[in-house]
Order: C-alpha cells, then structure tokens, then sequence
C-alpha cells in the first residue's frame, strides 16, 4: 500500500510540473505587449469603501514672483482637488501650499498626485498643463540641472541649446515624446507619458553633458517611424540607428619642459650631510682657527678678484670699435671664357652714332640733282 501511494504522490508531482513547462515555451515577447487601446480601469469608491486610515499631507515652497498667478488660479486647484476630495491650503505669508486628505478620501494615490501638482505649480508650470497629472496615465518629472555643470556661462549657454531658437528644439522633443516640457531656472520640468519621461530625462541629461539635442532627436525620430512598421517591433533597432562620435577638437598643448618622474623605491632619500660631516670629511675640522680664517680670506678675495675682472671687461666693451662695413661694393666679373662678338659690337657702334642722346633718330637726306644727272651720263657712255 505503501508502494502504491508513493507511484501516485510521484504521478500528481509530475503532472503538476507538465503544465509549467508549457508555460515557460511561451513567446515572452507575447507576454510583454500591451494590447493596442488598452486602457487602466479608473480607481473607484468600489474599490475602497472604508477610506484611509491615516491623515497623510505634502507641503512645498514656491517663489515671490509665482505668488500673483497661484493667487488667480486657485479657486480653479481647489475645485480640481476637491473631485479626489485632496484639501489644499495656499500660505502666501510664508510662501508654501500644503495639500492633506480627508476623511472622505479613498484614492490612497491621490495625494501622491496631488503633491505633483503643487510641486509643478511651484516650478512655473501653467494651471492647464498642471492639472493633467492628476489622470492615472500621466506622470511628471523635475529633472535638476543646477549643479552638473560648474562654470555659469556655460550652464547658460548649455540650457539655451536645450531651449533652442525660439523653442524649436523644445517643441520637437515634446511632439515626439508627447511630454510637455518646461525649462525654468535650475530645473526641467516634464509632464507626460512614462515611456515619454525617460526619453526627456536621457535629452536633458545630455545636454547638460555637452552633446548636442539634436542627435538625440534624430533618433527618436527613427524610432518613431519604426515602431509604426509591426514586422521591426520585435527586432532589434541598432543597426537603423545611428553612431555619433564624440570628436574632442581642442587637444591639450604639450608643455616644453616634461618632468621625468622618477623611479619608484622604497626606501627614504639619503640624509643630507652637515657642516661638521662636511669638515671632517675635508679635513677643516682638526685646523687651528687661525688657519680657518686666513682659508676663508683667501677665498673671498678670489671671489672679489674675479668680479672686479669682470666689471672691467663690461666697462671696456663700450670702447670697443665696432667693425665697419666696406664702402665699395664689390663688382661682379665680366665672364672671360666667352668669345666676343665684333661684328655685333661695330653695328652697336654706327646705331650709336646716328642716333643722338634725347632726339629722335636723323634721317639720312635724299640724293641731290647733280649727283644723278653725273649717273646718267656714265650710263650713256656705257651703251655708246
């Protein structure tokens, strides 16, 4: 019987491990995907008859130049808490808004959204945009940034890039993480989806770490137009999206002088030696004096003979003549190995003489009568 009760215990473990098994042979990836158009169903009175236990409040600071708009807008935060039934009190003697439950409270996440609120208020976030952290889908993020970059121009000019010209880049980093998204003094406040927060903090944090926001845009970008594809959804994005390096152009100049460190040891450097060491080693200390004295004469009178030796030598420099250039250029040699032209040279010559220095050249003058009457009598003589 014994036997018989161990084969069944055995045969009911395993059919009760089968169906484990077949749990963990499920696609994870099925697991993890939310259903297009699935909505949280809304926390009702339903769901916690009793109310709350404990009293629990959250109170904040808030600037003198927000005083004047919370004062406007706070009927309207009244109202919006009073429908999670959240009481708030505005101090504006000390400057703070506290929220606390009630005893009608049932939403135990109320007050926790409710603390939001007032923290976004504070932090110049407009009543409109505030408001919508009280939806279950909504959360919100202060991200701060005063103290990750040291140097105030930089912090500046940093947070500008952030902000963009004339907002441009802040209005593309909430189209395309549906977040609003508010820059006010040392800190960034987002409002928005969860996935849409994440996004916003890994921008900001960036910036402020000098990369630029627009590498970060382009591939949330990227990321956008491939989530609307259902076949990549499931595959890996990194080989869609791209590699920025990071190119450090201004490089450190190299000092002239590089101090060469010297080998690590153990042990301590030697002691220096003192006087006493120094003249026992030399043999001054068993001198008389006397000896010491005319010794120390002797030296300094070296010493003074060469520095008057010297002096004379710099005093002399100022009658030293200083070396005169030649007055005569020295002309350069006609070349000898050439042989010369003379033919060319005689009809330099005649040119010379026919032309004068300044006028124009003489022309030579046509023959007279009697020079060609002579001419043609040869001629004649010629033929007879």
């Amino acid at each position: 019987m014994a036997a018989s009760t161990g084969e069944d215990s055995m045969s009911g473990a395993q059919t009760a491990k089968s169906p484990k098994k077949s749990k963990v042979q499920v696609d994870e990836s099925e697991l993890l995907t939310v259903p297009d158009g699935w909505k949280e169903p809304a926390f009702t009175r339903d769901d916690n008859p009793r109310g709350l236990l404990e009293e629990s409040s959250f109170a904040t600071l808030f600037p003198k130049y927000r005083e004047a708009y919370l004062k406007e807008c706070w009927p309207l935060v009244e109202k919006a808490l009073g429908d999670s039934h959240i009481k708030a009190s505005l101090d504006l003697i000390e400057g703070s808004i506290t929220v606390s439950t009630t005893k009608k409270t049932f939403d135990p996440y109320a007050i926790v959204k409710a603390r939001d609120l007032i923290k976004l208020l504070a932090r110049s976030v407009p009543f409109e945009q505030a408001v919508r952290i009280l939806q279950d889908d909504v959360a919100c993020d202060i991200i701060k940034i005063g103290t990750m970059v040291r140097n105030r121009e930089r912090f500046v000019k940093r947070r500008q890039r952030l902000i963009g010209p004339k907002g441009s880049t802040l209005k593309a980093l909430e189209l395309l993480t549906n977040c609003y998204v508010m820059v006010q003094g040392n800190t960034v406040s987002a409002l928005g989806p969860y996935s849409g927060l994440k996004e916003v903090r890994k921008v900001v944090m960036d910036t402020m770490k000098n990369i630029h926001p627009i590498y970060n845009i382009k591939t949330l970008m990227i990321k956008q137009e491939l989530s609307k594809d259902p076949d990549l959804r499931t595959q890996n994005w990194e080989r869609f999206l791209p590699k920025f390096r990071h190119k450090n152009l201004s490089k450190r100049k190299e000092p002239k002088k590089k101090s060469v460190k010297k080998e690590y040891t153990p042990f301590p450097p030697p002691q220096p030696e003192s006087k006493v060491d120094q003249e026992l080693a030399s043999g001054e200390f068993f001198l008389r004096e006397s000896v010491k004295r005319r010794k120390k004469m002797e030296e300094i009178k070296v010493k003074q003979a060469e520095a008057l030796t010297k002096k004379q030598e710099e005093r002399n420099k100022a009658f030293i003549p200083p070396k005169e250039k030649p007055l005569m250029k020295k002309t350069a040699k006609a070349p000898t190995e050439g042989k010369l032209d003379i033919a060319a040279i005689k009809e330099k010559v005649k040119r010379a003489k026919t032309k004068k220095l300044g006028a124009p050249p003489v022309i030579p003058s046509p023959p007279t009568s009697s020079t060609t009457d002579k001419k043609k009598k040869k001629k004649t003589k010629v033929k007879g």
